[in-house]
Formats: structure tokens, sequence, C-alpha cells
């Protein structure tokens, strides 16, 4: 989810387009949350961890 967030950001950064910069930002906060969450030993969506 990281990864796509910033792949959305670069896209809607290089052509310009608005709804791509924000669904990018939106991704990618919730891939790190997500990320912090399972790093910090809670159970993410029933998964011990998240990747």
């Amino acid at each position: 989810m990281i990864a796509v967030g910033v792949i959305l950001l670069v896209l809607g950064f290089v052509f310009n387009i608005g709804f791509l910069w924000t669904i990018g930002i939106i991704l990618l906060v919730i891939g790190l949350v997500l990320f912090v969450l399972g790093s910090a030993g809670h159970a993410v969506a029933g998964r011990r961890h998240y990747w």
C-alpha cells in the first residue's frame, strides 16, 4: 500500500493530476499507520504482522 501511494504521488505530480495526488497521500498515510501498528506488535485486521 505504501508503494502504491508513492507511485500515485509521483504520477500525480508528473501529470499534474490532483486526484492521483490526493489518493496517493491517503494510501501512503494508511499504509504507514498499518506498518507502524504491525511493527509495534498489534494485530492488524486479524494478522499478527502487516507487511
